[in-house]
């Protein structure tokens, strides 16, 4: 009888590692889709007074499954995600040029491009074709030193807009390094050199005399878009997003729905929102827990958990997953690339007066203040500001 026990014992305890195992595989299976919590990190290092920090957070493993950080096929939303999700017509956007600005250099970036566009059934856009362009602050070819969590960014720029606007071209900008003087001079660069959409996707803590950097960040003419930031409420409002003459970009979580749209959205409890300290508060803001600029203007998706597919090779080597207010800055400078309308907006001012044409987000937090400015609400709030989009009817 005792060993009969015995037998019987040992029989559960083996169906129940059996189960487990096949519970732990349906769990790690990482999918297209990322559905469960990741663990990630910021590929840029804090920066201190005067410089920038790019705004990736890069996916490191998905929890529970051992899925390594760089893979051999691409994990994340890719094109026709997002596409589907923000009911576009990426057909469009012929004819028009999205510049990129970032520090340093990537050496692999016009061959990253080149994996992710093939992988996706993108058309190429390469130097010889006349779509992709790079350059150095100063517009010449001598590029800056190499830096691996800029590289990382630079890949995940070019590829959110060749996900939004195929058809654009892209112009990438390489900064000296990551001082607000020389991605202000990149700025300036890339106008000069015919860019009407230019994207940031970076930011530093406001300072006193940030006026003096604030009209590379302002040409009649060219939209210009920078992200929120990725530190949450409490990090406060950062340049360049808090220049009342650019689209402060903030971050959403995005997830497939059985709803009409297909998807739902709440605020990224990582987007950066805020009352800047120092810039006046533009004509067509009219929230009221602000005296002066409030961010954020508009978003698109940036949660690590629902990130986006990237490809990168530089120090890395693979496809990558990413979030971060890096992801929906360069998303929203395609989307206006996508309607066209770039040299006629006036910075976000058209987007208060179109927001039919955007979802309207609401649900999620980003901190603790106990109002619109840190809460996703009906209407206007700091981490999604007026919504993301719904089409190009809004830009």
């Amino acid at each position: 009888m005792r060993k009969q026990l015995i037998v019987v014992m040992t029989l559960v305890v083996a169906i129940g590692f059996i189960l487990v195992g096949i519970a732990a595989k349906t769990f790690a299976s990482p999918g297209p889709k990322l559905s469960i919590a990741m663990r990630s990190h910021a590929v840029c290092a804090a920066a201190k007074p005067g410089y920038a920090a790019c705004k990736a957070e890069q996916v490191d493993v998905q929890q529970g499954s051992g899925l390594a950080p760089n893979a051999a096929t691409a994990s994340g939303y890719g094109p026709a995600d997002l596409k589907s999700a923000y009911k576009l017509n990426t057909a469009a956007g012929a004819g028009q040029t999205v510049a990129i600005v970032d520090a340093f250099d990537d050496p692999k970036a016009e061959a990253d491009l080149a994996v992710y566009r093939s992988h996706f059934g993108l058309p190429a856009c390469t130097t010889a074709n006349g779509c992709f362009r790079k350059v150095n602050q100063s517009g010449g070819t001598t590029y800056p030193p190499a830096n691996t969590g800029w590289a990382e960014e630079i890949s995940l720029d070019i590829d959110m807009v060749s996900a939004i606007c195929p058809n654009c071209h892209i112009l990438l900008v390489e900064a000296t390094d990551n001082s607000f003087n020389n991605l202000a001079a990149s700025v300036n660069t890339a106008v000069k050199l015919g860019a009407k959409i230019v994207s940031n996707s970076y930011g530093g803590s406001e300072v006193s005399n940030e006026q003096a950097l604030a009209s590379s960040y302002k040409h009649a003419g060219v939209l210009i878009t920078a992200s929120s930031g990725d530190r949450s409420f409490s990090a406060g409002a950062q340049i360049p997003a808090a220049f009342n003459t650019v689209v402060a970009v903030g971050g959403t979580s995005l997830t497939k729905a059985t709803n009409s749209r297909g998807w739902s959205e709440k605020a990224w409890s990582g987007a950066g929102s805020g009352c800047s300290k120092f810039i006046t508060k533009p004509s067509w803001q009219h929230d009221t827990k602000c005296a002066k600029r409030t961010i954020a203007d508009v978003s698109a998706v940036a949660d690590p958990n629902t990130g986006v597919a990237v490809y990168d090779s530089f120090n890395v080597g693979g496809w990558l997953v990413f979030g971060g207010t890096s992801v929906s800055a360069p998303v929203i400078a395609a989307v206006y690339a996508l309607a066209g309308n770039a040299t006629t907006v006036k910075a976000a001012s058209t987007l208060y007066s179109h927001t039919a044409n955007l979802f309207d987000v609401v649900g999620g937090k980003n901190g603790t203040c106990g109002n619109y400015l840190c809460t996703a609400v009906k209407g206007y709030d700091g981490p999604t500001g007026l919504g993301s989009p719904n089409g190009t009817g809004a830009f």
